[in-house]
């Protein structure tokens, strides 16, 4: 609902604007709108509170009178309302001038009614995905609580679209087998560069893609490529690698598992040539020197192994979800600090794997080994595997890196 200038049409337009075009009235004649606005009655006083001269004698002149000495000026809106109608300027009273003066008024009430079905409406094809897809139905929630929708779209239309076309994108993920991003794009959503880094449409499908598949909290170019490659979109799969030791399956991974050497995989390989068998048990660590170390120690006779290089990479994460799904054990060690506890959880959310000489048992014996370890710092992190290993590293407070266990990891990997 809105006042419009239909209500205003009697009014008489030069003598209104010599009595309330006053820039010194502009106050007066705001707060008779924001009245309307709200669907108030335009009656009672209103006041301002330390006016200057112009403000004092603009409001003088429309009332015939000094309004008073102190340090506010007040005004009564029916006053006001009944000289517009006696006066003839404004027959159907001072609704209809301040519509004449500054435009169509729309109630605020109604229109945010409006608004907020509009917006109900815009989130339907995100209700309907959740349903369909329960592994993303807490993200829809906070989807509808954190604004980030109304940030990239603006408007109800546009998230209504926006939203639609994020639904169509994440009902086709994961992508089995692993495909180009820019092919994805074109295929589902029409354009090749629709999931372009800082469109609107590749922010919230990104959001949807970790949702999907657990993929850790992070930032910059790698990240992103890694993330999206999580749900089988292919940025780039050649910066994707993850380096194994003594894993057969391929003639390339055989021929280096015979010599003893280390092998670095891209996901491209692996999504194109993915081992053709799987160990019964594959050790996985976090740093390369345990494996270079394995290397060096034992070659073609260690044990298959696994590095993660740090965070776990989209192709980290394709190689230990082949070799579980093909029957292997997974055996997983870290660090043990607040890093090596968020790394490990980031990978147990996505590829089950057991304790290797990772638990709160083994760091305690670490600690009483070592003479005097790097001091624990950063934020706390948790353990899913071992609910009281934060407990243990709080109270000891010092790091363990897989270095200074070196000699018990090689020990299980002959």
């Amino acid at each position: 609902m809105e006042l419009t200038p239909a209500a205003a049409a009697t009014v008489d337009g030069v003598r209104l604007r010599r009595l309330l075009g006053d820039p010194g009235l502009d106050w007066l004649v705001d707060r008779a709108r924001r009245r309307l606005e709200r669907g108030q009655p335009l009656t009672g006083p209103v006041s301002l509170s330390a006016p200057d001269a112009d403000q004092r004698a603009a409001a003088e002149r429309l009332l015939g009178r000094v309004p008073g000495t102190g340090r506010s000026v007040s005004v009564r809106l029916d006053a006001v309302d009944g000289l517009l109608r006696r006066s003839g300027i404004s027959p159907e009273g001072l609704a209809a001038a301040v519509v004449a003066l500054t435009g169509p008024v729309e109630l605020l009430g109604p229109a945010r009614a409006e608004e907020q079905r509009a917006w109900q409406q815009a989130y339907a094809p995100l209700d309907a995905l959740a349903d369909e897809v329960p592994a993303l139905q807490s993200w829809a929630g906070r989807l509808r609580s954190d604004g980030l929708v109304r940030r990239l779209a603006g408007t109800p239309t546009a998230a209504a679209d926006l939203l639609g076309r994020a639904a169509t994108a994440l009902r086709a993920l994961p992508a089995q087998p692993p495909v180009s991003l820019p092919a994805f794009s074109s295929q589902l959503l029409g354009s090749a560069h629709a999931l372009d880094d800082g469109t609107p449409l590749s922010t919230l499908t990104l959001s949807g893609v970790r949702a999907l598949t657990g993929f850790p909290d992070g930032s910059g170019a790698q990240w992103r490529r890694e993330a999206w490659a999580s749900a089988g979109l292919l940025r780039d799969a050649l910066s994707s690698t993850v380096l194994t030791l003594n894993l057969p399956g391929t003639p390339a991974l055989d021929w280096m598992a015979d010599a003893g050497e280390p092998a670095v995989l891209t996901l491209r390989q692996l999504t194109r040539y993915p081992p053709r068998s799987a160990p019964p048990t594959v050790r996985i660590c976090e740093n390369p020197a345990v494996l270079a170390a394995a290397a060096d120690s034992y070659g073609a006779d260690c044990a298959p192994l696994v590095c993660l290089q740090g965070q776990p990479s989209a192709a980290a994460v394709a190689l230990l979800r082949h070799l579980h799904t093909h029957g292997s054990s997974l055996r997983y060690h870290g660090d043990f600090d607040w890093g090596g506890l968020r790394i490990a959880a980031a990978l147990l959310s996505r590829v089950p794997w057991s304790s290797w000489r990772y638990t709160t048992a083994d760091y305690r014996a670490a600690v009483r080994t070592l003479p005097s370890g790097p001091l624990l710092t950063g934020a706390r992190s948790d353990a899913p595997w071992d609910p009281d290993l934060p407990g243990a590293l709080a109270d000891a407070g010092v790091r363990v890196e897989e270095e200074a266990v070196l000699n018990d990891l090689l020990s299980d990997l002959r």
